[in-house]
């Protein structure tokens, strides 16, 4: 296996099965095993799968366990079940990631979370109720996660409203990953939807920012910066320590491709691109 620099290492977790790759969990299934076995693998976290998924999946598996991060848009209760439906899967749960239902208080979303026994990630709701949802992470040692983008527009937060939750999570000493719209390194506008997406670097960046004191300001314009040959060079100098650091709380991202970021980060030179000659 290639050794791959710290910024990298585990930071892209296998959502093939959701928007926009959608990929069959048949066709996932064996391709996040190939990319587990390939000289990239270093950079890849368990496979993203959702709640409902996990009754199709005894037929795919085999005696060789499947990690998996197991999300639960419908709440801890939805989390609990999957967890429990997982024991009897040759399969090892890292994860779940659980949304807040409208209404639920941070309170009630803690009582929730009790029973489980696995690292939970709780998905910030982009309401009134964020401050608390992240004071109650941080009391109990749960993760957070971001929603960085969707389907649709409005799931994308501005950069503004991403570097005040970034800030709040590393304040506050919440590891946090992200979720969707993340398609490129650095922050871009889609041509064909025209969504203006947020770059993973860019909030690599911006996580190392604020880990060293930087307030919201700050934060709004590295997630803003759409150079992408001056993000790519501030990566580079980060250097191991400081990466791993920064990673520390900007624990992994989901993408719907392996391969992309692969391709895109060797384009930037931050990977080898020899990597992409073994890739499958």
């Amino acid at each position: 296996m290639t050794d791959l620099p710290a910024f990298a290492r585990g930071l892209c977790d296998d959502a093939a099965v959701f928007p926009p790759g959608l990929a069959p969990l048949a066709d996932a299934v064996p391709a996040h095993r190939r990319h587990r076995a390939a000289p990239y693998a270093a950079l890849v976290g368990p496979l993203v799968l959702p709640a409902t998924a996990l009754d199709q999946l005894y037929p795919l598996v085999t005696s060789d366990p499947l990690d998996l991060s197991i999300t639960a848009p419908n709440g801890p209760a939805q989390a609990a079940n999957a967890v429990a439906a997982a024991a009897d899967l040759p399969v090892v749960v890292h994860a779940v990631e659980v949304a807040v239902p409208t209404g639920m208080t941070a309170s009630d979303l803690v009582h929730g979370l009790e029973l489980l026994d696995v690292p939970v990630y709780v998905e910030v709701p982009r309401d009134e109720r964020r401050p608390a949802v992240i004071d109650a992470l941080a009391a109990t040692g749960h993760r957070a996660k971001f929603r960085t983008g969707g389907v649709h527009a409005n799931l994308y937060p501005a950069p503004d409203e991403l570097a005040a939750g970034v800030v709040a999570a590393v304040r506050a000493g919440v590891p946090f990953k992200a979720t969707a719209g993340l398609h490129h390194p650095v922050r871009n506008t889609d041509p064909e939807t025209g969504f203006h997406q947020h770059g993973f670097l860019n909030l690599l960046l911006a996580t190392d920012a604020a880990m060293h004191g930087a307030g919201p300001a700050e934060l709004t314009a590295v997630l803003a910066d759409r150079d992408a040959a001056s993000i790519a060079a501030r990566i580079a100098g980060l250097g191991d320590a400081r990466a791993a650091f920064a990673r520390s709380r900007f624990l992994s991202f989901g993408t719907c491709s392996i391969t992309d970021p692969l391709t895109e980060l060797a384009a930037l030179g931050l990977l080898p691109s020899s990597l992409l000659k073994e890739d499958a």
